[in-house]
């Protein structure tokens, strides 16, 4: 039985997310948690297969719940919910172990893709990564893949990154498939990740 435990402070913030993930197919059942302590709580008695926790909330927290869970459980997957300013949370956690991030203002349509390939993938998208570093490390991105990468790590959309960097749509998304190669992405969560990890994106 596939679990996800979602975590978030806010009542309503904490029942839309438990209906969104509910909906996704590979998903068996959702739990839900109010703080970062009872994120632990559940945690410990559950083990749920994802914890999606909110990066802010009164207490230990989003960001200090999800080092206490990868510190007991280096193998757990963890999602980081944030609003996009939120950048200091966000590397804190993926710093720390978090798969990636979801930017609470994030469609459905997101919100499902991300879910059903943390559930499903994180084994395979950890490959490219691991390979890289055993390698040596971090791969060579032009100055454009870099600022498009940085973008994404602020939640800016491709078409609000091409306004910043006076590039259209387009070009944005060709230097974005670029940096996903080069990085061994599947994705712009991982590939934040991976940037924050690296120290690409700060």
């Amino acid at each position: 039985m596939t679990t996800v435990l979602v975590c978030d402070d806010s009542p309503l913030a904490r029942e839309a997310l438990r209906r969104a993930v509910a909906a996704v197919p590979a998903v068996d059942r959702v739990l839900v948690a109010g703080s970062g302590e009872e994120c632990l709580a559940r945690f410990s008695s559950d083990r749920p297969d994802l914890v999606m926790v909110d990066v802010r909330m009164p207490g230990i927290g989003g960001a200090e719940a999800a080092r206490r869970i990868l510190g007991a459980a280096p193998q757990a997957s963890v999602i980081m919910m944030t609003m996009a300013e939120d950048v200091d949370g966000v590397a804190r956690a993926v710093n720390g172990g978090a798969r990636g991030y979801l930017v609470k203002d994030a469609s459905r349509e997101e919100l499902v893709a991300l879910v059903t390939q943390a559930l499903h993938d994180v084994a395979a998208r950890q490959v490219p990564r691991a390979r890289q570093e055993a390698e040596g490390g971090v791969p060579p991105l032009t100055e454009r893949e870099l600022q498009v990468l940085r973008g994404m790590g602020r939640g800016r959309s491709n078409a609000e990154i091409g306004k910043e960097l006076y590039l259209s749509e387009d070009t944005v998304k060709t230097h974005a498939r670029r940096l996903f190669r080069k990085l061994g992405a599947a994705d712009r969560a991982q590939a934040v990740a991976m940037g924050f990890r690296w120290g690409l994106v700060r």
